[in-house]
């Protein structure tokens, strides 16, 4: 069966990002860093919630006892299920944000930053563990994006947009000194953003200025590319009870004349068979 491309919630984002399924909740988490809102929509009522954020806000994603955790400009906070906030990483460094994060196998937050301005070298990927402790895994990237481990955990994936390529390396090594590249998009066709890994192992990754999806079988082959109305395609992310559709968030800020689905929550029904996800603090 095709797959087929449908609206799920029609918004006006500036720059849509990170959907995340919370399974507990049944509910899709994403985010608009820019507007600071995070979004959850639920697909099987259509209900949706938005929730102001004080700080841009880059990341979303599920607690395990319930609420949220989030990359914000000034580092990394924590909403209890009753919505009180605690920081529980603060380190603000003018002119630089939270951008993408993902929670890895074992519980612990993995989160990126950049320089508004996007300097190179300006941000960073560290690792926030359940326990509070943080360790910087990658420093001096530029637009620290799409994150990503294989289906049994060995691999991780990590894209640093300007580079225009999505890296690989083993999951427990060092990834400023073991990544390597893993696919590389040519020129004229956009720019890697977020990312997501089904459970073939394949990683779809969401091009920015390419108006596309693109997924790439374990070895790095490309096999299939999913053409989009919409010029910037942020992230992409299996959800539903089924994990079998595949939502993509989208971006408005910078286009003079968007397409008028640009910002809206995209779906790709049928697209594939997705990962179960992990809460933060496992």
């Amino acid at each position: 069966m095709r797959a087929e491309l449908a609206v799920a919630v029609r918004e006006q984002a500036a720059l849509g990002e990170g959907p995340t399924w919370d399974p507990a909740a049944g509910r899709l988490i994403w985010v608009d860093i820019l507007g600071s809102r995070v979004h959850t929509y639920s697909p099987s009522t259509g209900r949706r919630t938005v929730m102001a954020t004080e700080q841009h806000v880059g990341a979303a994603k599920p607690r395990a006892d319930g609420g949220l955790v989030v990359n914000l400009r000034d580092g990394v906070g924590s909403y209890d299920a009753s919505g009180a906030f605690t920081w529980l990483l603060r380190e603000p460094v003018p002119g630089r944000r939270g951008n993408d994060a993902a929670v890895a196998p074992d519980g612990a937050l993995w989160a990126g930053t950049m320089r508004y301005d996007e300097a190179p070298g300006g941000g960073n990927l560290i690792r926030l563990a359940p326990d509070g402790t943080t360790r910087e895994m990658l420093p001096s990237v530029t637009v620290s994006n799409g994150i990503g481990w294989s289906p049994d955990g060995s691999l991780l994936y990590y894209v640093d947009s300007p580079t225009r390529r999505v890296d690989v390396c083993p999951a427990d090594a060092e990834p400023a000194t073991h990544r390597r590249p893993f696919a590389t998009i040519e020129p004229g066709a956009g720019f890697p953003d977020g990312l997501t890994v089904d459970a073939d192992g394949c990683v779809w990754v969401a091009l920015w200025d390419g108006a596309q999806l693109r997924r790439y079988t374990p070895d790095g082959a490309l096999d299939r590319v999913v053409p989009l109305p919409v010029r910037r395609p942020t992230a992409c992310a299996f959800g539903g009870p089924d994990l079998r559709d595949l939502y993509i968030t989208t971006a408005r800020t910078g286009l003079p004349h968007p397409h008028p689905l640009t910002g809206s929550l995209l779906v790709l029904r049928g697209a594939g068979q997705g990962l179960p996800g992990v809460a933060f603090g496992g």
